[in-house]
């Protein structure tokens, strides 16, 4: 493994941009520099590497259109290459685990987890699963179960749509677009979704199976679209200490006042706002109702929320830094990354502020990316 300096740069420490230099040695942040490479960071920054708490983007590899897969290996690499090439050194794929069939059914849930043991020994970024289980998906619950024992799930969310997409079918418009995701006709999609809702009376313990699993796992759990402070209330019972996108601003209230991490997407600060119509994340976020910023959707939306954030002058940067990198290690238990202090992970990421773009990714000391105008900084 090379060791690296990055040095001429602006360096995030303890809450400040410094001119200082960068130590790598051994995959780690070290306290000096050793022999080995040195990049040339000057003008530009040197920042923790981002952290994606809850990304889906990958889908669009999997299934680029409607019933058109593609093959797992080669969504996972183009996947790897387009989070590098974001800035991000850890990303939990938000991996749907639904009774539908199709993109985000067990047989999609399988190949993945295949996909993913059989990539790791050659990926740089640290591709983690964060398992969105669809509560009425009871079929596949003993399985959802077992992997997280096995420890091949590294979050889990406790998702529940299937309420909301059953009112939606009466709409032959709603209706075709969930089954062509599905890969069959609506009158079968239909059926599947009466099925999935006459067993909503086992959801509960469903939820608490899942839960207790994740317990003995030591991982962190989360859920989803939470309407309200009661739906907040109850999956803390289970011991979800993540509120992810809350529906109403007094949800991410009342998780805030228990210390609880709470999520909203970085599109939301880039487009100013939700484009479901929720609240916006940005002003949420100055008043602290707001501690993690997710990809959603788009990877590069992270790294341009920082500076939206930072650019609306009520936060500045290394603090809206921490709503991507810092505050997501911290709610996800990943207390070797989310800073630059010496003993941390390697994950760096080197970026042009002019552009607010990447310049170099670092990964456990490694140097992943580097954006081919930036080859004469290697020296």
């Amino acid at each position: 493994m090379t060791d690296w300096t990055i040095d001429g740069g602006r360096v995030l420490r303890e809450g400040a941009l410094r001119n200082d230099a960068l130590h790598l040695a051994s995959g780690h942040v070290a306290a000096a520099g050793a022999q080995g490479s040195r990049f040339d960071a000057t003008g530009l920054l040197v920042l923790p590497g981002i952290i994606d708490i809850h990304g889906d983007a990958h889908e669009r590899q999997l299934q680029p259109r409607p019933g058109v897969d593609l093959p797992t290996t080669l969504a996972i690499r183009d996947s790897e290459a387009q989070i590098l090439a974001a800035g991000i050194t850890t990303a939990f794929l938000g991996v749907t685990l639904s009774w539908e069939p199709g993109l985000r059914s067990l047989p999609a849930w399988r190949r993945l987890l295949a996909g993913l043991a059989e990539a790791r020994p050659h990926l740089a970024a640290d591709l983690r699963v964060h398992l969105r289980f669809e509560a009425d998906n009871l079929d596949a619950l003993d399985e959802a179960v077992a992997d997280i024992a096995a420890g091949r799930v590294h979050l889990l969310a406790f998702n529940d749509h299937t309420p909301g997409i059953a009112r939606k079918l009466s709409d032959d418009t709603q209706a075709a677009k969930y089954a062509a995701r599905a890969g069959i006709d609506i009158d079968r999609f239909r059926a599947l979704a009466d099925a999935a809702m006459a067993r909503r009376g086992q959801v509960p313990e469903g939820r608490r199976q899942l839960a207790a699993a994740a317990r003995t796992a030591g991982i962190a759990m989360a859920s989803h679209d939470d309407a309200t402070p009661a739906d907040r209330q109850a999956y803390r019972a289970l011991g979800a200490a993540i509120c992810e996108f809350p529906m109403a601003e007094e949800v991410a209230g009342v998780a805030r006042a228990e210390g609880e991490a709470v999520v909203m997407g970085a599109p939301n600060v880039v487009r100013g706002g939700s484009h479901l119509g929720w609240a916006s994340a940005a002003p949420l976020a100055e008043r602290g109702l707001v501690t993690v910023l997710a990809s959603d959707y788009v990877w590069p939306a992270l790294m341009e929320a920082a500076f939206v954030m930072a650019d609306r002058g009520t936060m500045a940067l290394p603090a809206a830094w921490d709503l991507i990198s810092r505050n997501p290690a911290q709610a996800t238990g990943l207390r070797d990354r989310g800073s630059l202090d010496v003993g941390m992970r390697g994950d760096v990421v080197v970026v042009d502020a002019a552009r607010r773009a990447p310049v170099a990714t670092f990964c456990a000391g490694t140097l992943a990316w580097i954006a081919p105008h930036a080859a004469g900084r290697l020296v």
